[in-house]
């Protein structure tokens, strides 16, 4: 090989089976070698492929960036690379490597890096050479390792690495999440926590977080062909079966990146819509969330390319409407989401005459609202002595509840639970739940609970605000009770009162919401809150019986 590269000036290579035999004959050019086409045919993360790749080099470099991500993509048994003495045409030093089995299993089978990067040029600043094994350089005739043994040996450390973590995460998916941005690398890393938090809601395993900052985003494949190779590898080391953006992609992107990488991809509109899809429980609920679901995927079925979906059947991402819904045409697809929203419609004006009773009574009525996972329900139940369902995981409550309470000095008011807010939250959602939304319209007071010992808890107040504001409901006053405050520090709290000052202007209350003995301040200012209201409306109405 060494005489031939010589003679033509060309790097040549072969891949050779474990018998021995030579499967496969490669001519290069000076710089470069190209590989079979094995058609993307994926391998069992348990094992190799059972062909080890031995290629020249002509210019003296040692194993390449390219020759360690065929190494991996192709999950070569070994890389070897034969340097040329270009004076004799002789054989040189042998440069070889292979891969190494995932140990890096924390013991609920995540893996224990979930590293970030923040450089704008790399996929993963952290050194690729610790997924490899490079052997040490010898001449060809002192090469004296047993490499049928030595592949061996790995699988069977893989498989046994592989079944201890497949046991622990038995029928969850494994995700690497994503995040590509031009902004903050801090912001990026925020929202990527709460990217974090929503997969770990829908009951996906979390394998890795990266991020990317690139100076502008790739129109067609986000983070760029190479950048999706690294990000393929690192799939294949981590037994990840899915990949989840934090932004929401297009249709053309979304089947981009899938056939480039083979996995299932989904994006933060999708993983939410798939929470929502997993709570609902009421007919309400599931009308509603279908509604949305249909929405979203209707671009995707005009573009005209199922491929991208065809990998959704089931699982994160693919709930709802199911796959069904993703094969029929664009007419039938219409018609359903007109049906849905004349179904939607109608709750819509269940709950309004519902609402005109509860108005007829004069009750006042109070509306929690707040960030995901804030509080709200627990909040409730303490306050009403309910056993409304409330757990810590984001999305808990989808359908409204409406319970009777009963203040200090005698006063009677109704108190609504609603869905929580997030950031992004999609369009198609907001448009969907409008019917529950509208609970939140007729009330004369909200209260916006805010988790205080969350690090994020000023930008959850302002992304709350933003919401109530594109709904027109900033109109309506605010009392805002500072939950978890048992759990926060002095300057957390006082840091969240002057961020309610400057967007609100609100009343904060520290409470917290496990304690019942926090509770009564909330309930005397509510009390006092709407007792002056009350004073109003009467001085109103007095000033216009006298005009």
């Amino acid at each position: 090989m060494a005489e031939i590269s010589d003679e033509t000036g060309r790097q040549i290579g072969v891949l050779i089976n474990r018998k021995g035999q030579v499967e496969y004959v490669m001519v290069g050019t000076a710089k470069q070698i190209q590989m079979p086409d094995f058609g993307r045919a994926r391998v069992s993360t348990d094992r190799f492929r059972g062909l080890r790749c031995v290629h020249t080099e002509l210019v003296g470099e040692s194993l390449s960036h390219d020759d360690l991500t065929d190494l991996a993509l192709l999950r070569l048994d070994l890389m070897a690379v034969v340097q040329v003495d270009r004076k004799s045409g002789l054989p040189g030093l042998v440069h070889a490597a292979h891969l190494l089995p995932d140990r890096r299993e924390t013991p609920d089978g995540i893996a224990a890096t979930n590293g970030t990067t923040d450089d704008a040029s790399e996929l993963g600043v952290r050194d690729e050479r610790e997924d490899f094994a490079f052997l040490e350089p010898r001449i060809p005739t002192h090469l004296d390792t047993d490499f049928v043994e030595l592949i061996e040996s790995l699988e069977e450390e893989m498989a046994r690495v592989r079944l201890s973590a497949r046991k622990r995460q038995a029928g969850r998916e494994r995700a690497i999440l994503v995040n590509v941005t031009t902004g903050d690398a801090d912001d990026a890393a925020e929202s990527l926590a709460e990217l974090y938090e929503l997969a770990e809601s829908a009951g996906v395993v979390v394998m890795d977080r990266i991020i990317q900052r690139r100076q502008q985003i790739d129109p067609r494949t986000v983070l760029g062909k190479g950048k999706l190779d690294e990000l393929l590898i690192r799939s294949m080391r981590l037994g990840a079966d899915m990949l989840i953006f934090d932004a929401e992609l297009s249709p053309t992107q979304a089947r981009i990146i899938a056939d480039a990488t083979e996995l299932k991809v989904i994006d933060r509109p999708q993983l939410i819509l798939d929470i929502f899809a997993q709570r609902a429980q009421s007919r309400e609920g599931k009308l509603q969330v279908e509604l949305a679901q249909m929405k979203y995927l209707l671009p995707r079925l005009v573009m005209g390319s199922n491929a991208a979906f065809s990998r959704l059947a089931g699982g994160i991402g693919g709930r709802g409407p199911g796959e069904t819904k993703l094969e029929t045409d664009r007419r039938r697809v219409r018609d359903r989401i007109a049906q849905l929203e004349r179904q939607v419609d109608d709750i819509g004006r269940q709950r309004s005459e519902r609402r005109k009773s509860r108005v007829q009574k004069h009750l006042p009525i109070i509306s929690l609202v707040g960030y995901t996972n804030a509080g709200k329900s627990t909040l409730l139940n303490a306050l009403t002595n309910s056993g409304v369902y409330a757990e810590k995981q984001m999305f808990a409550t989808l359908d409204p509840t409406s319970r009777r309470l009963r203040l200090p000095y005698d006063q009677a008011v109704i108190i609504n639970d609603t869905v929580g807010f997030i950031r992004d939250l999609p369009d198609s959602l907001v448009s969907a739940f409008r019917a529950t939304l509208e609970e939140i319209s007729d009330s004369d007071l909200l209260i916006h609970v805010v988790d205080v010992s969350n690090p994020r808890a000023g930008n959850q107040i302002g992304s709350v605000n933003k919401i109530l504001g594109e709904l027109g409901l900033n109109r309506i006053r605010q009392l805002v009770a500072l939950n978890k405050s048992d759990l926060a520090g002095r300057d957390q709290i006082e840091l969240a009162r002057r961020e309610v000052r400057l967007d609100i202007g609100a009343e904060c209350v520290p409470i917290s919401a496990v304690r019942r003995e926090t509770l009564l301040p909330l309930a005397e200012s509510i009390g006092l809150v709407l007792a002056h209201q009350d004073e109003n409306v009467s001085e109103t109405a007095s000033a216009g019986k006298s005009g």
